[in-house]
């Protein structure tokens, strides 16, 4: 297995109020030196649920995405507040977008978003024995909310407006989870 390169140094290159643009200096174990850029995250992590309503239904929400300017359909999703944990912002973030609380979150991977350029990582979070509780969200509308079945998850992902990968792979790694063909990273 091959050494990572040596961090030679990293600096500020721009900022936002949630990522920041760093440069590093690396130097790679063959001796070529290079100045990679990456979106570095505020550190904390991000959430993405998929709430079972009950044994082959998720729901999804339907919500506007400015990246790519349309609106796109795929599961619950935020950024982990300080002193929060995954579970506990799994929990919030259910209630925030789906009008729904889960007694039953299970933690089934994290998922790097693209590693080659970000720091931010994703914890997949598999959420059941959902109840009904609304908490007030930052987001602008009121989400839609769109039921599906996991057994029909080949049709969903065929529709033009479910691109995002992190819920198509939450979906699927969430789909063998309840089948008992993956077993969560300890």
């Amino acid at each position: 297995m091959r050494k990572p390169p040596i961090v030679h140094s990293t600096r500020l290159a721009e900022s936002s109020q949630f990522l920041k643009v760093e440069l590093l200096d690396l130097e790679f174990s063959n001796g070529e030196r290079r100045t990679y850029e990456r979106l570095k995250g505020s550190g904390l992590g991000a959430v993405i649920i998929v709430p079972m309503r009950d044994d082959d239904t998720v729901l999804l929400v339907r919500e506007y995405g400015a990246g790519i300017d349309r609106y796109e359909l795929g599961l619950p999703k935020g950024r982990l507040d300080r002193d929060e944990t995954v579970e506990q912002g799994a929990n919030r973030e259910l209630k925030e977008e789906i009008g729904f609380g889960a007694r039953d979150l299970h933690i089934l991977t994290t998922l790097s978003l693209s590693p080659a350029y970000m720091t931010s990582m994703t914890h997949v979070v598999l959420a059941r024995d959902l109840y009904p509780e609304r908490l007030a969200g930052d987001e602008p509308e009121e989400l839609e909310v769109v039921e599906w079945k996991m057994s029909q998850l080949h049709e969903l992902i065929a529709q033009p407006e479910v691109t995002e990968g992190r819920s198509i792979a939450a979906l699927f790694i969430a789909r063998e989870s309840l089948a008992g063909r993956f077993r969560p990273r300890p």
